[in-house]
């Protein structure tokens, strides 16, 4: 497949262009992941309110340790778009096995907290009933973490080498398959037993079985010259080392995010079943939009990480400019939808006949109002990740987000909720804040140091060359 990736002098058209075929087939592959947790959402929020409150808890807690080794993954995109751009097909290889092996690693380390989650959950101050259920549904589908952490490296290497459309369709067989398994085993159809949110969790093993069998057999049939199982035995210490730098920085950074939302998560149970359950509905369709920005930040990352490989830094600025303005574009136009419809989105998620569908269609719509203000700055800090990762820059954005989430966001949250009373809203008030603070401190982080020191390289790197050719030249 030809790169789309053009030269110096395409213009913004050019990039919107560019932008557009990479970017949404990205889009589409994480609305189509995104699919798979909001199934179960949905259908165990039809199955039972109590169910609804287990699985936004088992999710999160889930998450929180799968993105952490996603990092991993993360770092591979980047890392093969560079290589890409020089037809290094080497580094490609040695970048995505020992990425792949990192992965399983982490696998091991996170199983053993998916089995004794109900422990971890009753000692966080969780209901004890909902924390039961949430430990049988991770005891089940905890073992996923080990074909979605696979299927996340293979993903991030076809995304890398802009095979985005491939990366697509794949989520979107993984995403019907879960929706029919969820179908057949949470309500008990064609002869199987209910199963409720033991067949939700199996439903999410499958899927991510699937996912894993089906990334493997496209790579090893589409791209033959990589052959990637080649020494797929034999550790590379020095690529290993390279990807663990990087991988852990990104993933701390996801976490730190990630857990923010968890913590959110936490003490909306702290306040009872029922906003849980709203809080999960809010953060569902939250999430949903969240997949439009995260697909761009994906694009932006392996745009810029093309742009890195061949020193274009004016390709590269026109670029992030373009993706930037795409995705205010996105929070402008989803934050409109939930201020003026909240209402029918949240009613998806609930049995009409249910009893306390009032009370949570009440909370999940201050909740999805509070969700439409922090739609803005969402976007652009995952947006400056995205820029900042295909550039490798991965360091100082750890400590911007833990400092954005835990230092400011988290303990806003619980100032506001708890201490001054104000509940579920103040909660949010406080993610509002903490993802604010690292969408200004990332955005400004790219703009006025990360491409400065990309221009400083590539001026250096020209002074170099000249300084040999000149060489050559006197010597001769």
């Amino acid at each position: 497949m030809a790169s789309i990736t053009s030269p110096t002098q395409m213009s913004y058209g050019g990039h919107v262009r560019a932008l557009s075929i990479l970017g949404l087939p990205l889009i589409g592959g994480h609305l189509a992941q995104f699919a798979i947790g909001l199934t179960d959402t949905i259908m165990l929020g039809w199955y039972g309110v109590a169910e609804l409150a287990a699985v936004t808890l088992a999710q999160s807690f889930f998450f929180v340790w799968f993105i952490l080794g996603a990092g991993f993954a993360f770092a591979v995109m980047p890392m093969v778009a560079s290589a890409a751009a020089t037809g290094d097909h080497r580094r490609i290889r040695r970048a995505t096995r020992m990425g792949l092996w990192l992965s399983l690693v982490y696998g091991m380390v996170a199983m053993p907290l998916m089995w004794w989650s109900e422990a971890i959950l009753l000692a966080a101050g969780q209901q004890p009933q909902v924390a039961a259920d949430a430990g049988s549904y991770l005891r089940i589908a905890g073992w996923g973490i080990f074909p979605a952490l696979l299927v996340m490296v293979l993903k991030s290497y076809l995304a890398g080498l802009e095979r985005t459309q491939a990366v697509l369709w794949i989520t979107v067989i993984a995403a019907v398959v879960n929706g029919l398994v969820n179908y057949v085993l949470i309500f008990g159809h064609f002869g199987l037993p209910e199963m409720g949110l033991q067949g939700a969790a199996l439903a999410s093993l499958a899927t991510q079985m699937v996912s894993v069998l089906a990334v493997i057999a496209y790579s090893l049939w589409r791209l033959p010259e990589h052959d990637l199982l080649r020494n797929l035995q034999r550790p590379d210490w020095e690529m290993m080392q390279e990807i663990f730098r990087h991988g852990l920085p990104i993933g701390l950074t996801t976490l730190c995010e990630v857990s923010l939302f968890t913590a959110s998560a936490m003490m909306m149970g702290w306040l009872g079943t029922v906003p849980l359950a709203a809080h999960g509905i809010a953060v569902s369709v939250a999430g949903l939009t969240f997949m439009l920005h995260l697909g761009l930040s994906n694009a932006a990352t392996i745009r810029v990480g093309n742009a890195l490989g061949r020193r274009d830094r004016a390709h590269m600025v026109r670029g992030a400019v373009v993706v930037t303005v795409a995705s205010l574009g996105v929070a402008v136009a989803t934050a409109l939808v939930f201020f003026l419809a909240p209402e029918p989105l949240i009613l998806l998620f609930l049995d009409p006949d249910d009893p306390q569908k009032p009370e949570i269609l009440a909370i999940g719509i201050s909740l999805l109002a509070m969700a439409a203000l922090f739609q803005l700055m969402d976007g652009m800090q995952a947006i400056a990740l995205g820029l900042l990762r295909g550039l490798l820059d991965t360091g100082v954005p750890m400590v911007m987000a833990a400092l954005s989430y835990w230092v400011i966001g988290v303990p806003t949250s619980y100032l506001l909720g708890f201490t001054l009373g104000l509940g579920g809203v103040g909660v949010w008030t406080g993610l509002i804040l903490g993802l604010s603070t690292a969408g200004v401190l990332l955005l400004v982080r790219f703009w006025l140091h990360t491409l400065a020191r990309v221009e400083l390289e590539a001026v250096e790197a020209e002074v170099t060359t000249a300084a040999g050719v000149q060489g050559q030249a006197t010597g001769s």
